[in-house]
């Protein structure tokens, strides 16, 4: 029997992303059981259409979820991206003021 989740790679990576806004490619590869390659192609399409930014920061990346965007798929767009990665149990971080 194939085996098969209920989370797409996007969904994961995003969810990933969002528990760990430092996470390398590479450890999100590990991580999902799919190829830093693949990893990589996530991102950059999820960037293109806005659930992700990203900000270099010295040798590294932080990554930033856009969590107002909707969910995709026409069946389920009036669930916001904050309310499914809270089904997963992430936690908002406060923004912290700058300057203090």
């Amino acid at each position: 029997m194939t085996q098969w989740t209920f989370l797409t790679n996007y969904a994961l990576v995003l969810s990933l992303i969002a528990k760990n806004p430092t996470i390398t490619a590479l450890e999100m590869a590990m991580a999902i059981g799919i190829t830093e390659r693949a990893v990589r192609k996530v991102i950059a399409e999820l960037a293109q259409i806005g659930y992700i930014s990203k900000n270099k920061e010295g040798r590294g990346v932080r990554y930033h979820v856009n969590s107002s965007m909707p969910l995709r798929h026409p069946t389920h767009r009036e669930v916001a991206v904050v309310d499914f990665l809270k089904a997963l149990g992430w936690k908002k971080r406060k923004e912290q003021k700058r300057g203090k």
